[in-house]
């Protein structure tokens, strides 16, 4: 009861200084005048609100009052990283046992998977390059190779779920629940990607990122109110950690942000032409290199690597049980390397200097000082490398920051996932993106922007 009240007081004084600076309400009162933008915001709602609803409704044939707090699953959630972190991406319906129990990263694998091949292959490069068709075409391929990925991960859920508590199974792990429940996960996770799509058409943001910030978001109160249980029911406990737990991931909130903005700007002059009466180029322009170019890959692919030690817990028990433990040394330390080098090689594939400097030659521009060509690559390369160093370095931090959070601190873990890794740079790169899309549509209509200086920069 002690820890509902203070979270209740902490909700009471946000609410306080948000309804005493006028500055926002004004700015919500902009928002709710302009019409399609009100209308999108309500359509976003309400899909939000479906797919909330979905992640309580358990599978037909499995007793959901064998489920939640105390539960055997609830327990492997705590005690298993790998399985923790997909119960906060998909907003605790993984536990649950809900039709939407996969969530969207089974989608989100499926694009990686897509995107790299897009990278590789010659033939899916040249048909991402044919426009509208092209991206139909590849938007089929990833809905097809996420069907493909949910008949394995499916019946792999339906298995680990017996094996956790068979007495939740009313009918028994027969095959063909399996089978059934298989179906209802698969078409569980194509809605959820229908309605991320029918977000990003007719509503605000990246439907299908927001779906996913949102799942991580709701995750944040249970989260919190395990750690005040934990901080005020022990006689090691106090208040004043609370505070500067809260007081440490401010300040993490703000780095973040702070990188995921961070911007290194080329100077690119263009040639002057006149053609008859009217002068052409002449203007420079910059071209915005980001320090955090591989936004979140890095760490999800290193992540993915991580587990592999497991598969040798016969063979090698000492070698996987280094491995096992989230805060153990070798574990970060193995973790951190892999971002880096993992960063290096992400901004390599996504970022092409010699593409870049082609483009500039091909419309007449060139960078002041340097000669068009080679030395244009070189140039650019190096700028690429100097920035993208201290950017891996801030990844290989963020990626072992929920480590250290439970090692020195002692915090709980499903805590500790909001001071850093994919949760953390997933809900800060969503947040910016759709109030940047928010504030866009204030500034076309003539409004004032969402800050008082400056705009939003989004990941893109």
């Amino acid at each position: 009861m002690k820890s509902y009240l203070i979270v209740g007081a902490l909700l009471l004084v946000i609410i306080a200084l948000l309804a005493t600076n006028k500055k926002l309400v004004e700015t919500v009162k902009n928002i709710f005048k302009i019409e399609d933008l009100r209308k999108r915001l309500i359509y976003t709602c309400l899909l939000i609100l479906v797919y909330r609803l979905g992640c309580y409704v358990v599978i037909p044939g499995i007793d959901p009052n064998l489920l939640g707090e105390g539960s055997a699953l609830a327990n492997q959630m705590d005690s298993n990283g790998l399985l923790g972190l997909l119960n906060v991406f998909s907003g605790g319906a993984f536990a649950n046992a809900a039709i939407f129990a996969l969530g969207v990263m089974p989608y989100i694998t499926a694009s990686i998977i897509i995107q790299l091949l897009g990278m590789m292959v010659p033939a899916v490069q040249k048909m991402m390059k044919e426009g509208e068709s092209g991206r139909r075409k590849m938007n089929q391929w990833t809905r097809l190779l996420t069907i493909g990925v949910l008949a394995l991960q499916g019946p792999a859920y339906v298995a680990n779920l017996y094996h956790q508590m068979p007495e939740a199974f009313v009918y028994g792990n027969a095959f063909i629940f399996t089978v059934y429940a298989t179906i209802i996960l698969i078409a569980g996770t194509m809605f959820v990607v229908w309605l991320g799509e029918k977000i990003t058409d007719k509503g605000i943001g990246n439907g299908v990122s927001l779906i996913i910030m949102i799942g991580i978001v709701a995750r944040l109160p249970h989260a919190l109110l395990a750690e005040l249980s934990a901080r005020l029911n022990t006689s090691t406990g106090s208040l004043i950690m609370i505070i500067i737990e809260l007081v440490l991931l401010f300040l993490v909130f703000l780095a973040t942000i702070a990188v995921v903005q961070a911007v290194r700007k080329v100077p690119v002059q263009y040639a002057k032409r006149i053609i008859g009466n009217k002068q052409y180029g002449g203007v420079r322009q910059y071209i915005p290199l980001k320090m955090n170019a591989a936004n979140v890959m890095p760490i999800i692919f290193a992540q993915a690597l991580m587990f592999i030690p497991m598969l040798f817990a016969n063979v090698a028990p000492k070698f996987a049980g280094a491995f096992a433990d989230m805060t153990g040394v070798w574990y970060n330390l193995t973790l951190a390397v892999l971002v880096i080098l993992f960063t290096f090689f992400y901004t390599a594939i996504i970022i092409n200097p010699q593409q870049m400097a082609d483009d500039m030659k091909r419309n007449n521009g060139f960078i002041p000082g340097v000669k068009p060509g080679k030395s244009t690559v070189t140039y650019i390369d190096n700028i690429l490398t100097r920035i993208t160093l201290p950017g891996s370095i801030f990844l290989a931090i963020v990626s072992i920051l929920p480590a250290l959070a439970m090692k020195f601190l002692g915090v709980q873990q499903a805590f500790a996932y909001f001071y850093g890794g994919t949760s953390l740079l997933i809900m800060v790169g969503v947040v910016l993106d759709t109030l940047q899309q928010i504030e866009s549509h204030l500034l076309n209509r003539h409004y004032d922007g969402l800050m008082k200086t400056g705009r939003i920069q989004g990941r893109r």
